[in-house]
C-alpha cells in the first residue's frame, strides 16, 4: 500500500515506513514459521495480503472492484479459512 505513496522511493517518510514494514513483516513471518507449518503460514499471508490490499486500494486509492473481483476475494477468505480449520487434520 505504501509503494504508490513512496513515488518510486523518492518520498523519504513513506519509503522509511515501507522499508520498516517489509522488515517487520519478514521478521514476524520467521517467528511464525517456528510454530506453524510454512504451508499454512504462507497461504494465510499471501491470501489475506491480496484481500487486504484489494480492500485498502478500494478505500484509499478509489480503485474499482467489480462483482467478479469481490467474489474472488471472498473465495480467498473462504480458502484461507478452510486451510486454517483443517491444518491439524493431516
Amino acid at each position: 500500500m505504501l509503494l504508490p505513496a513512496s513515488q518510486n522511493f523518492s518520498k523519504p517518510l513513506p519509503t522509511t515506513i515501507l522499508l520498516f514494514s517489509y522488515g517487520a513483516s519478514f521478521y514476524f513471518l520467521a517467528l511464525a514459521s517456528q510454530k506453524l507449518p510454512l504451508t499454512i503460514i504462507y497461504a494465510s499471508w499471501a491470501g489475506l495480503g491480496v484481500f487486504s490490499v484489494a480492500l485498502l486500494s478500494y478505500i484509499f486509492y478509489k480503485q474499482t472492484l467489480n462483482y467478479q473481483t469481490v467474489i474472488g476475494l471472498f473465495l480467498i477468505v473462504i480458502g484461507v479459512t478452510i486451510v486454517n480449520l483443517y491444518k491439524g487434520h493431516s
